[in-house]
């Protein structure tokens, strides 16, 4: 959401997020790590968060906990705001398979 590529949902009661685990005693937190390094955090209006890359290959590692509509509709704006191309999306080896599938899918996302 933070990159514009996710609008979001009215209806979402649950954060992602990254932070000691103090953090999740918060209702609705859920943590998918601790740490995070400097080079895959951004900053905007004094909020940090991860970058495209970084978002997508935590989503990539925790699917089986995640609702992957907001991911498809982030690769889907991505691709089309990038000249029809996941140029820059840079995705580990062993994700890539799963990656081609959901790439496809976001390709097809508004046309469905």
């Amino acid at each position: 959401m933070c990159q514009g590529s996710f609008g979001g949902r009215s209806d979402e009661y649950l954060v992602w997020g990254y932070g000691d685990d103090s953090t999740s005693r918060f209702n609705g937190v859920v943590l998918l790590g601790n740490h995070v390094s400097t080079y895959n955090v951004k900053e905007k209006n004094g909020l940090r968060y991860t970058d495209f890359n970084r978002t997508v290959a935590d989503a990539l590692a925790n699917e089986s906990i995640l609702d992957m509509q907001g991911i498809t509709e982030a690769l889907s704006r991505y691709y089309y705001s990038n000249g029809e191309s996941f140029e820059n999306i840079f995705v580990v080896p062993e994700y890539q398979s799963r990656f081609e599938q959901l790439a496809n899918d976001a390709i097809d996302y508004y046309e469905s």
